[in-house]
C-alpha cells in the first residue's frame, strides 16, 4: 500500500501532543502547530496505517429498541475489516469510471457502506457531497445541479426518488432493482483486490463538500481539502477530549457536517469506536440505557437533544458512565448542564464551529471552565472579534479567524460563488457571521448570528441571552426571540415558545396566558428593561432546519 509516511508521522505527532495535553488548554494552546505536509490522503497516510491488523472494532451500528426498550448492536466492523472493504469498492469505483475530483453525491444513511464509501472515495480523490436520508425530490435535483454532481450512491430506498434526474456518470445502488442503476459491489467476500493510488494526494485539492443548513439563505455548497477536514478536525479531537480505545456516540444525521466531525474524522482520528444510532435516531427515553449498556464513554448531541434527555436522566436504568459529555450547534443552558452534571457526574462542553470551519471555540476536557461563556479558542485558531462599524477588533463584535497563518481546518470556499467566498476571506480574517464577546478569563460568550443580533434604544439585543432565560421556565420545551416594532419607536424583542409537558399536551388560553405572564415576569426579574420581551406568544413546534437549528427568520411577531 502506497502511504506517506512523512505525513503520517507529523500527523501522529500533532494528534498525540493534543491528547498528552488534554487537561492542559494553555499549554495545548501554546504548543499544538498544524501539519502542513503538501501530499496528504487521511484515509490512506493514517486510516489505512492504524487499521494494519487492527480487529478492534471501528464501528459498531445500532438498531432500533426492541419491546423492552433494549438497543441492539447489528453490525461491527474491525478497523482492518473497514480498510479492505473500503479498498474494495474504491477498485469497483475506479473500473466504473470514477476518477480523482469527480463529486460523488452519496445517500447511504447509516449503513457500514456508507463508512466504506467515505473512506474509499478519499482514497480515490473523489469529492464527498453527503446527503440525508429524507432529501425531496426538489432538494435531490436542486444539489445534483447546484453541486456539479457526478455520481451518486444511494440507499434501496432513495432509488426510486432519484429516477428521472439527470447524472452524468455512475448510478450505485444497495440491491438495487431498477435498470439504469448498478449494484454496489460485495466488499465483504474473500480475496477482495488492495487499491495502489494513481499518485499522491494534494493537501489542498478538494476533498468534502457540505450544503450548510440555510437558516437565514438559501444552503451554499462549502468545500473543504483533504487538509481541510482530515488536519483540521485536530481542534475537534482536542475538544471532544477522545482518547484511544474510547467508545463514542453522535447523535447526528448522516448529511451534515457535525456527522463527519464526531462520526468519522474525530473519532478515528483518536482510534476510537463509532456507535452509529439508526436512521431516524433513538427515543430520549432509551438514550440513557442504551449509553449504559453499550459502555459509551462520550456522547455529543445537540442542545435540544440534551434538553429531550432532562426527563429521562434519572429513574429506573443505570446511569451511563460517560467521561466526556459534549453539544454544538446553539449554546447550551445552565440548567440542563446542572441538571445532567447532578445526575450522571459529567458536564456538558459546549463547542463552536461551522460547516465552513471545524471546532474553533470550545470548553476544554480535563479544566474547570465557567458554565456561561462558550469557552476558549481551541488549538490551531487565532479568534478576534471585529467591531462591523469601525473594523476595529476588540472586545466584540463579529468572531473571526486571524488568517496571519491560515488554519487548514477553514474551508477552501464556497464552489461557484466567488463574490460570497470573497466576503467571507476578507482584510486577513475569516468572518464567521456570528456575534460575540470576550469574557475576562479570556473565554468567548457567543450572542448569535450577526443578522440575528438587533438594537433596541440604542442597545444590542443577542435573542440567545433573552431565550436561554426563557428556557429555565418549566413549561418551556424552547424558546425563539425575533425583533418586532415597537410603539415608542425602533425595535423590541418579542418571544415564541414552544410548550412541554400537561401545558402543551392539553392546550388552552388560559394555560397560555398563565405561562406567557410568568414568561416576562422571569424576564423582568433576570434581564434589563430594554431586553425583557414586548410579547410571549405559544406555538405547536418552533421552525426548524433540517439539522435541527431555530429558524428564528421564519417567524412574524403577531400585531
Amino acid at each position: 500500500m502506497t502511504r506517506d509516511r512523512t505525513a503520517h508521522e507529523e500527523y501522529r505527532a500533532a494528534r498525540d501532543l493534543l491528547l498528552r495535553l488534554r487537561g492542559d488548554r494553555e499549554a495545548a494552546y501554546a504548543a499544538f502547530r498544524w501539519p502542513r505536509a503538501a501530499h496528504f490522503n487521511w484515509a490512506l497516510d493514517w486510516f489505512d496505517a492504524i487499521a494494519e491488523g487492527n480487529d478492534r472494532p471501528a464501528l459498531e451500528l445500532l438498531g432500533h429498541p426492541g419491546p423492552d426498550g433494549s438497543v441492539p448492536v447489528v453490525d461491527r466492523v474491525s478497523f482492518a475489516e473497514l480498510a479492505a472493504r473500503s479498498d474494495a469498492l474504491v477498485v469497483a469505483l475506479r473500473e466504473l469510471g470514477v476518477v480523482r475530483g469527480d463529486r460523488v453525491l452519496i445517500l447511504l444513511g447509516t449503513r457500514a457502506e456508507l463508512w466504506e464509501t467515505l473512506l474509499g472515495c478519499i482514497k480515490l480523490g473523489a469529492v464527498v457531497v453527503p446527503g440525508y436520508q429524507d432529501l425531496t425530490r426538489a432538494e435531490a435535483a436542486d444539489r445534483i445541479d447546484r453541486g456539479a454532481i457526478r455520481h451518486v450512491v444511494s440507499a434501496p430506498e432513495l432509488v426510486e426518488l432519484l429516477d428521472g434526474l439527470t447524472v452524468p456518470g455512475l448510478r450505485m445502488a444497495v440491491e438495487p432493482d431498477r435498470p439504469g442503476w448498478v449494484p454496489y459491489p460485495d466488499t465483504r467476500r474473500p480475496g477482495r483486490p488492495r487499491f495502489v493510488p494513481d499518485g499522491p494526494t494534494r493537501a489542498a485539492d478538494p476533498s468534502f463538500c457540505y450544503f450548510t443548513s440555510g437558516t437565514t439563505s438559501l444552503p451554499k455548497l462549502v468545500e473543504h481539502s483533504h487538509a481541510g477536514y482530515g488536519v483540521g478536525h485536530l481542534s475537534s479531537l482536542y475538544w471532544s477530549g477522545l482518547r484511544p480505545g474510547d467508545r463514542h456516540l453522535n447523535l447526528s444525521a448522516p448529511g451534515w457536517a457535525k456527522h463527519s466531525w464526531s462520526s468519522f474524522f474525530v473519532p478515528w482520528a483518536a482510534e476510537a469506536t463509532v456507535l452509529a444510532p439508526p436512521d431516524g435516531g433513538l427515543p430520549a427515553a432509551v438514550l440513557p440505557g442504551a449509553l449504559a449498556a453499550h459502555r459509551v464513554t462520550s456522547f455529543c448531541a445537540p442542545p435540544s437533544a440534551w434538553r429531550a434527555l432532562l426527563p429521562y436522566v434519572t429513574g429506573g436504568a443505570a446511569a451511563p458512565r460517560l467521561r466526556e459529555a459534549t453539544a454544538a450547534g446553539e449554546p447550551l443552558t445552565a440548567e440542563t448542564v446542572e441538571r445532567i452534571e447532578t445526575a450522571w457526574g459529567v458536564r456538558v462542553r459546549d463547542g463552536y464551529g461551522q460547516t465552513e470551519a471545524t471546532a474553533l471555540i470550545g470548553r476544554a476536557p480535563g479544566t474547570p471552565e465557567p458554565l456561561a461563556p462558550l469557552g476558549h479558542p481551541l488549538p490551531g485558531y487565532r479568534i478576534v472579534l471585529r467591531d462591523p462599524e469601525t473594523g476595529e477588533t476588540g472586545e466584540s463584535g463579529e468572531v473571526c479567524v486571524d488568517l496571519t497563518d491560515r488554519p487548514p481546518g477553514l474551508m477552501r470556499g464556497y464552489a461557484g460563488l466567488p463574490e460570497r467566498t470573497a466576503e467571507a476571506f476578507a482584510c486577513g480574517l475569516y468572518r464567521t457571521g456570528d456575534r460575540g464577546e470576550r469574557c475576562a478569563d479570556g473565554s468567548i460568550r457567543l450572542l448569535g448570528r450577526m443578522d440575528e443580533v438587533f438594537k433596541s434604544h440604542g442597545h444590542r439585543v443577542s435573542p440567545m441571552e433573552i431565550e436561554a432565560v426563557l428556557r429555565t421556565h418549566p413549561e418551556v420545551a424552547d424558546a425563539a426571540v425575533v425583533p418586532c416594532p415597537d410603539p415608542d419607536g425602533g425595535l423590541a424583542p418579542y418571544a415564541v415558545v414552544e410548550l412541554r409537558g400537561p401545558a402543551r399536551d392539553a392546550p388552552g388560553p388560559d394555560a397560555h396566558g398563565r405561562i406567557g405572564a410568568e414568561l416576562l415576569a422571569l424576564a423582568a426579574e433576570r434581564l434589563a428593561p430594554v431586553f425583557v420581551p414586548r410579547g410571549v406568544e405559544v406555538i405547536a413546534s418552533l421552525p426548524r432546519t433540517r439539522s435541527g437549528k431555530l429558524r428564528r427568520a421564519a417567524l412574524t411577531p403577531r400585531p
